[in-house]
C-alpha cells in the first residue's frame, strides 16, 4: 500500500510538472496570436477607411495661432487636474482589474485637459441642427473617420472641437465631442461615453447592415370587427366524422411544417455561412465612444444611444455595445460601477444612483464607495491619505471650469458642403450610397442608392436618386434595373402640375403613367395611364362627380397627306368612350348617371343609372344613333326602336321628344369629349416633349440671396451698388443755398449794394415770417374744427343718449376719444410753434449777418 500511494504521488507530481511545462510553451503563443489579432484588426480596419482619404499627419497642423486657453491652463484647470489625479489613484487602488480611465489627454497644443471641459455647448444658426437626428447626420457625413492607434486602448489625446471641424477627421472619441457639444447646446440631456463595442461599429463596417433608406415602418395589424347577422341561413349537416378530419389535417399541417423548417433552416444555414461575420479575436477589447442621450429633457421619451459614426441611434440593450466605463458631460464625470457582463443591456442609466454610478463632483464631492474602501484596507500610506483629505475638503464647494475651447462655428458653405470634399460612398448589405454637396452635380444629385441582388454587389436591381434645386421640380428618381421601369416624383410647381411620371421611353404612344397634383388643375385631373391603344383618366373633386375616363383607340389607317390637311388629321381613331360617375345625392338614382359608354365606331351609347336602395339591378338605356347619310329624307327621325330601356321597378313610360332631346344631348357630349381626348393626346405629347427637353438641358435654381452662384444677380447689385454711391457723392458736393430765390432777382450778386443787401435781408426775414405765419394760422384752423366737431359730436349724444344700443355707445365713446386726442396734438403743436418762431426769426437774421455776402454791408446794422 506504501508503494502504491507512492506511486500516485510520484505521478501527480509529474502531471504538475507537465502542466507547468505547458503554460510556459503556451505563453509566447498567446502572445504571438495577439500580435496576429492586433494585424488582423488593423487590416481590417484598413479596409473600412476609404481608399481615397489620404493619411493625415497631425503633428503638422498649425497651432501658433490657437488662443492662450489652448496653450496653458489656469488656476481652477490645475486643481482639476490635481482633483481628476487622486480621484484615478483611488481608482486604481479600488478597481486595480479595471482599465485606466480616460480623464485627462493631453489636447493639439501637448497640454493636458480634462475631457468634461473640452465639451464646449454650442447651438448653431441652422432649424435643421434644433433635433437630434440631424446633428447626428450632420457630424457623420462631415468628418472622416479615422480608426484608433492602438484598438483596445483609448487615445493619448482628444483635441477640440475647433480643431476638428477645421479638418474635417476624428476618431470615435472626437467625433462624441463634437457631437455631444452640439447636443447640449440644442438642449438634449447628452453624454460621451467611453467603452467597448463590436469590431463592426468601431470599424464602421456596416456592410451586413441593411440600409435605413430600405426599412420599412412596421405596419400595426388592424382588428377586423366582426359583424354578427342573427338572420343567417342555416347549413347543412355535416355528416363526416370531425375527428377523422382533424386528425388528416393534424398530420398535413405537421408534414407542412417540418418541411417548411427545414426549407428555412437550409435557407438561414446558407445565409448564415454567407453572412456571417468573421470571428473576432478582440471582441469585448475594442474600445469606442458614442453618445448617451437621456429621456426628460426636449420631450425625449426614452434613454438611447447615438453611434456618431453612422448617426443612427440604437436602443440601451443594444446588443452591439459590449461595455461602459465612464461618462461625461461638459459639468461632471461618472465612473460605470455595475457589471457589464451582459453587455449594456442590464445597466441603469440613473447618474444620481451613487451606488451605480461613482461621480467625480458630487454635491459632497466625496466619493461613496471609493474611500472608505481605501481606509478600510490601509493600501494607501498615511502621508498620501493626508494629502488627499486636503483637496477633498476644498473640492466640497469646487464647480467644473468653463470650457477651454472657443465657440463652434460652421459657416454656412460648409454646413451646405457637409461631406468631406463634397462627396460621401457608405456600404451596406446589398446596398451601396453615395452622396454629394448641393449644386456640385450639374444635374442637382445630391444621392444615389443602388440595390444589389446579391452580396457580392455584381447585379444591380434597383437605382433610387434624389435631386435638389431643379428647375423643373425633380425630387427623386427609381429606376428598376430588371423591368427598365423608371419613375420621376416631382416638388408642386412643375409646369403641367406633375406630381409622379412612370415611363420606360420618353417617346409618344408609350405605357407611361402620369400623377399630378389635382388641386392645381381645372379639371381635377390626378392620374393618366396611357398605352399604345388605351388611355385611362382620373378624377377628384369635379362639380360634374366624374372620376374615371377610359378612352380606347384603333389602328390608324395609311397616312395621306394632302395640301390643307391639318397635322392631327392623322390621328389615332377614338373606338369607345367610357365615363364613371360618383353618385350625385341632389337627384334621384335612376336619373343618376353612374356610367355612359360611346362606341363610336357602332353608333350606340349605352348609359347605366346608380342602384337604387333595395333593388338588385340599376336602370339602363341604350341609344342607337343614324348615320348621317341616312337621317337625310327620313321624317321619322327618332323611333322606338332607337332606344332600348330597362327600368327597375315601376315607372311610367318617357315619351319619344324626351328620348330625341336627351339623344341630341348625348351626341353633343360626344363631340365634346372628342375634343377633351384630343386635347389630353396633345398635352401628353407636349409633356412627353418637355421631359425630354428638360433633361437635355438641366438648369439649376438659384437663390437670389446666394450672390457667390447667382451671377446675374450680383452684378445687378453691384450696379446698384455703385450708382447708389454716385448719388451720395453728387449730393455731398451739392450744397443747398438759402439765398439763392431771392439772388436770382438781383442778378449780379459779386458786387452788391447796400441797398440791395438791405431789400435781400428784408425779403428773406419777411418770406420766414410770412410761412410761420401761415403754419399756425394751418394748425389754428384744424385746431378749430376738431373743437367744432366734439362740440357737435357732445350735443348729439346728449340728444340721442338714450337710444343707443352698446355697440353704438362704444363706437361714440371711441371716435369722441380720437377727436379729443386730436385737439391734445394740435394744441401742444400749436404751442410750440407759438414758442419757437420768435427762436427761428432771430436765428434766420444772425445768420443773414454773420453771411460774407452781406458782412460788409450788414454788420453794423
Amino acid at each position: 500500500m506504501e508503494v502504491l500511494e507512492e506511486r500516485e504521488e510520484e505521478e501527480h507530481e509529474e502531471e504538475q510538472e507537465e502542466e507547468e511545462q505547458k503554460d510556459k510553451e503556451l505563453k509566447p503563443l498567446e502572445i504571438s496570436d495577439k500580435l496576429e489579432d492586433l494585424k488582423t484588426k488593423e487590416s481590417v480596419e484598413q479596409v473600412c477607411v476609404p481608399s481615397d482619404v489620404p493619411d493625415f499627419d497631425w503633428s503638422s497642423i498649425d497651432t501658433s495661432q490657437l488662443p492662450s486657453s489652448y496653450k496653458t491652463n489656469s488656476q481652477n484647470e490645475e486643481k482639476l487636474l490635481h482633483i481628476a489625479a487622486h480621484f484615478l489613484q483611488q481608482y486604481t487602488h479600488i478597481c486595480p482589474d479595471r482599465k485606466p480611465l480616460f480623464l485627462h489627454p493631453i489636447n493639439e497644443c501637448g497640454v493636458e485637459k480634462f475631457v468634461s471641459t473640452t465639451v464646449r455647448p454650442t447651438l448653431l444658426p441652422y432649424t435643421e441642427l434644433y433635433h437630434w437626428d440631424s446633428c447626428a447626420s450632420f457630424v457623420a457625413d462631415y468628418l472622416i473617420m479615422e480608426p484608433l492607434k492602438s484598438p483596445t486602448t483609448p487615445p493619448s489625446s482628444l483635441y477640440s472641437p475647433t480643431t476638428i471641424l477645421k479638418y474635417q477627421r476624428g476618431n470615435c472619441f472626437d467625433f462624441s465631442v463634437l457631437l455631444c457639444s452640439m447636443l447640449i447646446g440644442a438642449g438634449y440631456d447628452a453624454y460621451c461615453v467611453h467603452g467597448y463595442a463590436t469590431r463592426e461599429i468601431c470599424t464602421l463596417d456596416e456592410t451586413l447592415e441593411e440600409c435605413p433608406l430600405l426599412r420599412k415602418p412596421q405596419e400595426v395589424p388592424k382588428e377586423e370587427i366582426k359583424k354578427s347577422n342573427k338572420y343567417r341561413i342555416k347549413s347543412p349537416p355535416d355528416l363526416q366524422s370531425k375527428f377523422e378530419l382533424q386528425q388528416k389535417a393534424k398530420k398535413a399541417k405537421k408534414a407542412e411544417t417540418e418541411a417548411a423548417q427545414k426549407d428555412k433552416e437550409r435557407g438561414e444555414e446558407v445565409v448564415m455561412e454567407v453572412e456571417k461575420p468573421k470571428r473576432d479575436p478582440l471582441n469585448g477589447l475594442r474600445v469606442h465612444a458614442w453618445v448617451l442621450v437621456l429621456s426628460g429633457k426636449r420631450e425625449v421619451p426614452e434613454t438611447f444611444f447615438i453611434n456618431p459614426f453612422t448617426g443612427h441611434s440604437h436602443g440601451t440593450k443594444d446588443e452591439q455595445f459590449l461595455g461602459i466605463e465612464s461618462v461625461w458631460n461638459h459639468r461632471n464625470y461618472w465612473v460605470n460601477m455595475q457589471d457589464c457582463w451582459n453587455g449594456c443591456k442590464d445597466l441603469v442609466f440613473d447618474l444620481s444612483d451613487n451606488i451605480r454610478w461613482e461621480v467625480m463632483l458630487s454635491g459632497s464631492n466625496k466619493p461613496h464607495q471609493l474611500l472608505p474602501d481605501a481606509e478600510q484596507k490601509n493600501e494607501l500610506p498615511d502621508n498620501d491619505m493626508d494629502d488627499m483629505q486636503e483637496p477633498e475638503d476644498k473640492n466640497r464647494s469646487f464647480d467644473m471650469p468653463p470650457s477651454w475651447v472657443d465657440p463652434v462655428q460652421i459657416s454656412p458653405r460648409e454646413f451646405e458642403t457637409r461631406c468631406c470634399q463634397g462627396t460621401k460612398v457608405t456600404l451596406y448589405k446589398k446596398a451601396k450610397l453615395e452622396k454629394w454637396a448641393p449644386y456640385l452635380n450639374e444635374n442637382g444629385l445630391v444621392k444615389r442608392l443602388t440595390v444589389y441582388a446579391d452580396a457580392e454587389c455584381s447585379e444591380v436591381v434597383e437605382v433610387k436618386e434624389w435631386f435638389t434645386n431643379r428647375e423643373d421640380m425633380l425630387d427623386l428618381r427609381e429606376v428598376n434595373k430588371q423591368t427598365q421601369l423608371t419613375t420621376d416624383y416631382f416638388s408642386p410647381g412643375h409646369r403641367f402640375h406633375l406630381k409622379a411620371h412612370t415611363y420606360v421611353w420618353l417617346e409618344p404612344e408609350t405605357e407611361n403613367t402620369m400623377e399630378f397634383y389635382n388641386e392645381a388643375r381645372v379639371d381635377g385631373l390626378q392620374k393618366r395611364v396611357c398605352s399604345a391603344m388605351e388611355m385611362t383618366e382620373y378624377f377628384v373633386g369635379r362639380d360634374d362627380f366624374l372620376h374615371v375616363r377610359y378612352t380606347e383607340f384603333g389602328k390608324r389607317g395609311k397616312k395621306v397627306l394632302l395640301a390643307g390637311m391639318r397635322a392631327d388629321a392623322n390621328a389615332r381613331p377614338i373606338v369607345q368612350i367610357k365615363e364613371c360617375f360618383h353618385r350625385n345625392p341632389e337627384k334621384p338614382a335612376d336619373e343618376d348617371v353612374a356610367e355612359r359608354i360611346f362606341l363610336i365606331t357602332e353608333e350606340m351609347i349605352h348609359l347605366t343609372y346608380h342602384l337604387k336602395d333595395n333593388y338588385l339591378t340599376a336602370s339602363q338605356k341604350d341609344f342607337f344613333k343614324i348615320p348621317e347619310g341616312e337621317i337625310r329624307g327620313r321624317e321619322d327621325v327618332m323611333t322606338p326602336d332607337m332606344c332600348i330601356t330597362y327600368q327597375a321597378g315601376f315607372s311610367k313610360e318617357e315619351k319619344l321628344v324626351h328620348l330625341y332631346k336627351m339623344l341630341q344631348e348625348l351626341i353633343e357630349v360626344e363631340k365634346q369629349l372628342k375634343e377633351e381626348v384630343r386635347r389630353s393626346e396633345a398635352e401628353v405629347l407636349n409633356i412627353l416633349k418637355t421631359r425630354e427637353n428638360e433633361e437635355n438641358s438641366i438648369k439649376l435654381l438659384v437663390s437670389i440671396y446666394d450672390t457667390e452662384r447667382n451671377e446675374k444677380r450680383r452684378q445687378e447689385y453691384e450696379a446698384m451698388k455703385k450708382s447708389r454711391e454716385d448719388d451720395l457723392l453728387g449730393q455731398e458736393g451739392q450744397d443747398l443755398d438759402y439765398l439763392a430765390p431771392f439772388l436770382l432777382q438781383t442778378g449780379n450778386t459779386e458786387k452788391m449794394t447796400k441797398a440791395q443787401a438791405l431789400r435781400l435781408r428784408n425779403d428773406c426775414l419777411a418770406d420766414l415770417k410770412q410761412r410761420l405765419v401761415n403754419k399756425a394760422n394751418i394748425i389754428q384752423a384744424r385746431f378749430d374744427k376738431a373743437v367744432e366737431e366734439l362740440q357737435k359730436k357732445d350735443e348729439w349724444f346728449q340728444e340721442n343718449q338714450d337710444k343707443l344700443s352698446e355697440e353704438e355707445e362704444e363706437e361714440f365713446l371711441t371716435r369722441y376719444s380720437e377727436t379729443t386726442f386730436l385737439i391734445h396734438i394740435l394744441s401742444l403743436r400749436l404751442r410750440r410753434e407759438k414758442e419757437t418762431a420768435p427762436q427761428k426769426y432771430l436765428a434766420l437774421e444772425e445768420k443773414l449777418r454773420k453771411d460774407p455776402r452781406f458782412a460788409q454791408h450788414l454788420s453794423h446794422a
